[in-house]
């Protein structure tokens, strides 16, 4: 079947449906940092959401949504920043695609739109972070854990805890959004072993 696997540049979630024999693309605005460029279209996915899938998972951009940038919400509602975000990602919700998955962290649009039809942690799927992730689901049941571990967790001298994985984001300096927007591989398995069963 035909799956789309919106604003994903990784191509971790591609691979894993590919592997499932389906016919999966991932399209973004970047070029793709994963293993197989020829199953990536490079472009806005707004202007592919007609091309006859059978389903889609969006990973829209959570940089002005999630609540871990909170600090910076007025800033980003007065220049506008955020309602672009808030805007790209309805339209994701408005597709025809019959069956689709928009991920993104905790965050603003659990009011804005309506709240998540379920929320994920790597570590219910193998990996030994901490990040709370939201599903919303069209055609599409939850997620159901594959394999619970024990979160790696940091203390801080303050008492803050952070995944270590998250640590070492931080260090990266500017590429840690980008480090930290990866689909967990574990995650990735999950969606294209149980949804597939649908298709």
């Amino acid at each position: 079947m035909n799956v789309l696997i919106a604003c994903e540049e990784s191509g971790i979630v591609t691979e894993e449906f590919r592997k499932r024999g389906h016919n999966a693309w991932s399209c973004d605005l970047l070029e793709t940092s994963g293993n197989h460029p020829e199953w990536h279209i490079k472009d806005d996915v707004l202007k592919h959401l007609n091309d006859g899938w059978d389903m889609m998972i969006a990973f829209p951009p959570c940089t002005h949504l999630a609540v871990s940038g909170a600090r910076h919400f007025e800033q980003k509602r007065k220049d506008g920043r955020q309602q672009e975000g808030i805007d790209f990602f309805m339209e994701l919700t408005k597709t025809k695609i019959p069956k689709w998955a928009i991920e993104n962290p905790i965050g603003i649009m659990s009011t804005i739109y309506r709240k998540p039809d379920c929320i994920i942690q790597p570590w219910q799927f193998g990996n030994t972070s901490r990040k709370a992730t939201c599903l919303w689901l069209h055609g599409l049941p939850p997620l159901f854990p594959t394999q619970i571990v024990e979160p790696d967790i940091y203390t801080c001298k303050n008492g803050k805890t952070f995944s270590r994985d998250y640590m070492v984001a931080l260090s990266a300096g500017e590429k840690r959004g980008h480090l930290r927007s990866k689909t967990f591989p574990g995650i990735a398995r999950a969606m294209a072993s149980q949804w597939s069963e649908l298709l």
